[in-house]
């Protein structure tokens, strides 16, 4: 069995929606997917992408994927990198194949002097939990994620004028 990483190609677009959708279901959450094909493109592979995408692939066959992007700590005063989505087929899990995309992120923020790798998890996902601490992740209990989105978006950005 050969575990490979290779950076996303405009013509894996099919395949990372594919992915995209398998994790939503995964995670309870394929109500909430509503993307537009053509955007994802533009914002993936046009001129300004705004995010990164590698596939997980086993003996050649793609098995999982990455999308990450960078962000910025003012303490360290370097960039990371943000995991946005990971997945990893269900056939495939405990191949080695997620901690082989997760390394390739590591080396990548090495490689591009950044100062972490982080991503969120959801709660209910112990397995996750368990393995990402396996690898040395630690979970930032001291932290609470907020968001604004929607129509709160709308009203906070209107506010500006």
């Amino acid at each position: 069995m050969t575990v490979s990483i290779r950076p996303a190609t405009p013509a894996d677009l099919p395949l990372i929606t594919q992915f995209i959708r398998d994790l939503a279901d995964y995670e309870k959450l394929a109500d909430e997917v509503r993307f537009d094909e053509a955007k994802l493109a533009a914002n993936l592979f046009g001129p300004r992408p705004y995010a990164e995408v590698v596939i997980g692939e086993i003996d050649g066959a793609a098995q999982g994927f990455a999308l990450f992007f960078h962000n910025f700590s003012t303490f360290e005063g370097r960039p990371g990198i943000y995991l946005e989505d990971l997945f990893v087929r269900p056939e495939a899990r405990g191949s080695g194949l997620g901690k082989a995309l997760l390394a390739h992120l590591a080396r990548l923020c090495v490689e591009r002097d950044c100062a972490r790798l982080e991503w969120w998890v959801l709660d209910w996902n112990t397995p996750s939990i368990g393995f990402y601490q396996s690898l040395g992740a630690k979970l930032m209990d001291e932290w609470t994620v907020m968001r604004v989105d929607g129509a709160a978006l709308d009203r906070l950005a209107a506010s500006a004028a």
